[in-house]
């Protein structure tokens, strides 16, 4: 099964003589022993198998192998949120005291974990421009940096990273880079191909596609070499005492010490846990997460191209166009399209984006993206509304930034659509 084609579609489950050709909706928070023994076992982590859907459901791990499948890693996890995913990631192996190297160009929730959230549970960052020199990135690394992180695409900014001479600049550190590529998709980028360690997404966008179910999810590469660097990593290079002693990384190895981990420890002490049902609808979008990002980009490319030519318009960023700054690297790293999302801002200023906003009847106004049907969005007034001016700058979010998300309908419709929203500021 080598094709990504294939992989969406038949990915992470193979049903045997007689059984369901759907992935089976496990909803089940418990799971029947004949001894103790034998689920004594699975406490001790000396045997796979589930007891509690906290930790582990069938559903759910079948769903996280078609993704582990689609990226090209050696594990992967599913979670309750895009949210989860990159706090979990982080978290499993930057500590109290730890400290984190991110690009300053990222989905501003994800920027609030980083600089409030994860401070109060004393891990430190430092946020550099994506595009800073060689020498500006190296400096922002110090004795206790344990990770970096990106996105592949940012959001809502559309700056694209550039992996391998992140993942170079991490790897020289000795720490990994993670990466959130929730907007191209394994589809149309694999960022394990240039560097990458450990992937994020937010499924709740591309892959679900119709806005049915929040989800999350992290996958392994197994490149990383954590005993390598093992006093960067005691959490996966020492012994756990709440399971007897095991050491992650000797017991299951480079390609799954992480998600083991992150799994046995992270979830069953704080649960973010996704549901034997979301988990079902995840799959479901996932069999045709193919079909529709190619025509997310292509939508997407044609609203663009009719941006870039109106006058009501003051700049347009989209990858795919050939005279936008990122198009190098989006032939680099996603030479088959991009994503759905366009980014722009009207004349005008905020006032102006947010009238045209009102005008729209076709294209929603939601606090979402990347879904089945077209929906926009204001950020620095809504998802990075807690970000200063500064911040703002640094995340590539000008006050007439409008984020549209192009879903799968008829192009032709969206561009009359924006068109006459045009006609009213």
């Amino acid at each position: 099964m080598s094709s990504v084609e294939t992989k969406c579609v038949q990915g992470g489950y193979t049903p045997k003589n007689g059984e369901p050709r759907q992935i089976p909706i496990v909803q089940s928070t418990t799971f029947k022993y004949d001894t103790g023994e034998d689920m004594g076992k699975l406490f001790d982590l000396e045997a796979s198998g589930y007891f509690y859907s906290r930790l582990a459901n069938p559903t759910c791990d079948s769903v996280a192998a078609k993704i582990c499948a689609l990226e090209g890693g050696t594990a992967a996890i599913l979670l309750s949120s895009g949210m989860a995913a990159n706090f979990f990631a982080a978290f499993n192996i930057c500590e109290c005291g730890g400290h984190i190297v991110s690009s300053s160009a990222i989905y501003g929730g994800t920027y609030n974990l980083f600089a409030v959230t994860m401070k109060k549970m004393g891990v430190s960052v430092t946020f550099v421009d994506p595009d800073c020199s060689d020498e500006e990135l190296n400096a922002a690394f110090n004795g206790n940096t344990r990770l970096v992180f990106g996105e592949t695409l940012a959001n809502p900014s559309l700056k694209v990273l550039d992996i391998e001479r992140f993942a170079r600049a991490a790897h020289s550190h000795g720490v990994p880079l993670i990466v959130d590529n929730t907007f191209p998709t394994p589809v149309h980028c694999n960022p394990f191909k240039w560097g990458a360690d450990i992937v994020t997404h937010s499924t709740t966008k591309y892959m679900d596609g119709h806005g049915a179910a929040v989800g999350g999810c992290i996958v392994d590469s197994g490149n990383f070499d954590w005993f390598a660097h093992a006093d960067k990593y005691p959490g996966l290079c020492t012994p756990d005492e709440s399971y007897h002693g095991i050491t992650y990384a000797e017991k299951f190895g480079q390609g799954g010490a992480f998600i083991t981990k992150c799994c046995a420890q992270l979830m069953r002490d704080l649960g973010s846990t996704p549901s034997p049902q979301s988990a079902f609808l995840l799959n479901l979008g996932l069999e045709s997460l193919h079909l529709r990002i190619a025509r997310h980009s292509e939508n997407a490319l044609k609203v663009a191209k009719f941006l870039a030519q109106n006058d009501k318009i003051s700049w347009v960023r989209y990858p795919g166009l050939e005279n936008d700054e990122y198009y190098p690297l989006a032939c680099k790293y996603m030479p088959d399209g991009t994503s759905g999302v366009v980014s722009f801002g009207v004349k005008g200023g905020r006032e102006a984006a947010e009238k045209f906003m009102c005008g729209l009847k076709l294209i929603a106004i939601e606090t979402h993206v990347a879904d089945a049907r077209s929906c926009c969005l204001h950020p620095a007034s809504t998802t990075h509304r807690q970000m200063s001016d500064e911040e703002l700058a640094g995340a590539g979010v000008s006050p007439d930034l409008v984020r549209l998300s192009c879903g799968i309908e008829n192009a032709d419709d969206l561009i009359a659509d924006i068109e006459k929203a045009l006609e009213s500021v």
